[in-house]
């Protein structure tokens, strides 16, 4: 079945427009703060997120070109999904890291909010953008807290 250029114009700005909630609460962890920790649990799943945007961006390229249904159907879907955890990626380090684990006391509180903002902006450019660079420099944003926190490597 072949798709008007309209056709998916008007899909996709039915998807700008259309008001995505979430139906599950961000992992991030409380505010309580119940003193519970695990910033190499956090490092990790945001690792695995920088991953599934990467993989995201991946199969986009697979399908630029393609106007069948199904293609449009798979992109639409990849780009959710990179949304989805890009998103993750930055309420996680905005709810947990900066809320809870960046001090102000600590020597180095500015190198750490660089580091950490770094990964936040690279998580927006990771959902505004489709290049695979994007997703990489992500990732190495999230690498480079793994001087803060001790994550388990296997």
């Amino acid at each position: 079945m072949k798709i008007s250029k309209l056709a998916q114009l008007a899909f996709g700005l039915s998807l700008a427009s259309t008001p995505f909630t979430a139906t599950q609460p961000a992992d991030a962890h409380c505010q309580v703060p119940c003193g519970i920790y695990n910033d190499g649990a956090r490092v990790e799943s945001m690792l695995e997120d920088a991953a599934t945007v990467a993989k995201a961006t991946k199969m986009l390229a697979e399908l630029d070109g393609k106007t069948d249904a199904q293609s449009i159907n798979q992109s639409t879907r990849w780009v959710l999904n990179k949304e989805e955890h890009a998103q993750s990626i930055i309420d996680t380090i905005s709810d947990y890291f900066l809320t809870q684990r960046v001090k102000a006391e600590q020597k180095d509180y500015t190198e750490r909010l660089v580091k950490h903002h770094t990964v936040i902006v690279a998580a927006m450019k990771a959902k505004q953008n489709a290049d695979s660079k994007y997703a990489t420099a992500l990732a190495e944003s999230i690498e480079a807290l793994t001087a803060y926190y001790h994550v388990h490597r296997h």
